[in-house]
């Protein structure tokens, strides 16, 4: 222990410690409870070591200008011709067509199985009436698919979703008590 440890905290260094573990708790770094104990002993500290201890597991905060990481705020959905957010977009244009295509692809698999298995039992291959359920609602999807790619959907729909987890989160923070 060196001679800084054994001196006494002011309260500006009690709170640039809540502030880092505030930053910790939004880093997701620490949960609410262990954020909260360490509040509690932060400001009940007396000398630097006591500050030290709470911090020693935690990396040290890099300025966002030195940092090599995109800061947490920087949009997660570019534009097409971005080349910073195409593969942004690329996963948020995979993510809305597997939301439109699955529960069809799901209820096709249902329907031909059902059909596959009366065929089996009737010992006769049975006229393929699962084409009636697939086609008509596959022409609907195909129109949909094409309309949304080409009015930007699956872009917006990522923003929706951002904005719905950010939401949730700010609700997280305020009440604490909510179950995740």
């Amino acid at each position: 222990m060196d001679g800084r440890d054994g001196m006494r905290a002011a309260d500006s260094d009690r709170a640039a410690v809540a502030d880092r573990l505030r930053v910790a708790l939004e880093e997701g770094r620490l949960d609410l409870h262990e954020y909260d104990e360490r509040l509690q002993r932060a400001y009940a500290a007396r000398t630097y070591a006591d500050l030290k201890v709470l911090l020693a597991d935690l990396p040290p905060v890099t300025p966002a200008q030195r940092s090599g990481l995109a800061p947490a705020t920087a949009p997660t959905v570019g534009l097409l011709g971005d080349q910073p957010g195409q593969t942004a977009t690329r996963g948020a244009t995979a993510r809305w067509l597997a939301e439109v295509w699955f529960p069809y692809l799901r209820v096709i698999a249902i329907v031909v199985t059902i059909w596959a298995v009366a065929s089996l039992l009737s010992q006769d291959l049975q006229h393929f009436w699962p084409a009636w359920v697939a086609g008509p609602w596959g022409a609907v999807l195909v129109i949909r698919t094409v309309t949304g790619l080409a009015g930007g959907e699956p872009r917006r729909e990522a923003i929706k979703r951002q904005r719905r987890q950010e939401r949730k989160q700010a609700k997280r923070a305020i009440n604490p008590d909510t179950p995740q």
